[in-house]
């Protein structure tokens, strides 16, 4: 079984993905790793489809090799997109080695994932064998942004398969995610009065003054103990320090743990009403991955990776986890999915960002065996 699953034969094949920089709004370069997955794919037996990319952004690559059985299968669900801009590989996060730490840009979320869930497919088609059932890997290019041109064609895939397995990196040292929180966008805006800040003050209505009262609103809806988050990571308005500032928008991030939760984030937000009767207010949902939760289906599968796991010579434990996947949209759908059984690092959409080499090589024998056992 250990034919070719060496820590430095996976590290090989991670490199080849991680020096492609392909951050989700540079098309060109999410295309070419695209094409670099198709090459690894096609090499691994796979037969390839690929969906031109929709919005300006690239493609949605998808491969195909069949099972010892039929019937429905494993969606293998990764993505192509990083968040590092180009260059960030010359410059602040380039490919190295440190001891233990191998660095590059997206290696630890998730160009390691992807190449780990790959590179056990490359070494059963190496020994002339193939997975238990039917495999079909998703390679999507929007993930970083909300998957916005791939929800649809995920969820389609989705459901006409058994299992989905997703190599988004474990987490806390190295545990599986049996169920994520939701993950809710909202777009704040608010429309004053333009009025000149010296002459005549006092005949304007300042948007950003009302934006200021919403994020102290907005904000304190956070709950610690619930596990609801929101967070306004972004914002801007005016024109001129001259002028009342006629408009402002912000953008915000709500964390939620459950659906009854991510309704009530929302009936809060929505009825959120101007301090200033004269300031108009809107607030815009946005893109919304659901939670999962970890239902009887999953615990079996995770219970049977485990033991998988435990008679390589590790224990993965498992947990629910604050941020988002394309796994959510799975999970929420009812299909069983067993999401982060990826790299072990930290450090991901940081220049610290990094995988542990000495964990590749149980990890690629894990998915190996998880494609051999799987019924």
């Amino acid at each position: 079984m250990g034919h070719g699953i060496s820590s430095e034969a996976v590290l090989e094949r991670i490199r080849r993905w991680v020096e492609i920089e392909s951050p989700t709004d540079d098309t060109d370069g999410v295309n070419r790793m695209a094409d670099e997955a198709a090459s690894q794919l096609t090499s691994a037996g796979a037969a390839i489809e690929r969906l031109p990319g929709r919005d300006g952004l690239g493609d949605l690559l998808i491969g195909r090799i069949p099972g010892e059985l039929e019937g429905p299968g494993i969606l293998v669900l990764g993505h192509l997109d990083t968040v590092h801009p180009v260059g960030t590989i010359s410059e602040q996060l380039p490919w190295r080695r440190d001891g233990d730490r191998v660095y590059g840009p997206g290696i630890y979320d998730m160009k390691g994932g992807n190449a780990l869930a790959v590179h056990a497919l490359a070494v059963l088609a190496d020994a002339q064998r193939r997975p238990r059932l039917p495999v079909t890997v998703m390679f999507v290019p929007d993930e970083e942004i909300g998957s916005p041109t791939s929800r649809p064609v995920i969820e389609t895939e989705a459901v006409a398969h058994k299992y989905v397995l997703v190599p988004e990196p474990s987490g806390e040292g190295g545990k599986f995610t049996t169920a994520r929180y939701g993950i809710a966008r909202y777009l704040v805006r608010t429309r004053g009065r333009p009025a000149h800040a010296g002459a005549n003050h006092q005949l304007g209505r300042s948007a950003i003054r009302e934006m200021a009262h919403q994020i102290l609103a907005i904000e304190s809806m956070t709950d610690y103990g619930r596990g609801i988050t929101l967070n306004v990571g972004n914002i801007r308005g005016g024109t001129h320090e001259n002028v009342v500032p006629i408009s402002c928008e912000a953008k915000i991030l709500a964390l939620v743990p459950d659906q009854a939760a991510e309704t009530e984030v929302r009936e809060r937000l929505l009825a959120l009403k101007s301090v200033d009767p004269d300031v108009a207010l809107e607030v815009v949902p946005g893109l919304f991955r659901p939670p999962f939760e970890m239902s009887a289906e999953i615990t079996r599968l995770y219970e049977h990776a485990r033991g998988l796991a435990q008679e390589i010579g590790f224990d993965p434990k498992h947990r629910a986890a604050g941020g988002g996947s394309d796994g959510n949209f799975t999970g929420a759908l009812g299909v069983t999915t067993l999401d982060g059984i990826g790299v072990v690092g930290d450090g991901h959409h940081t220049f610290e960002e990094h995988i542990l080499a000495s964990k590749l090589e149980e990890r690629a024998r894990l998915w190996l065996r998880l494609l051999e056992t799987l019924e």
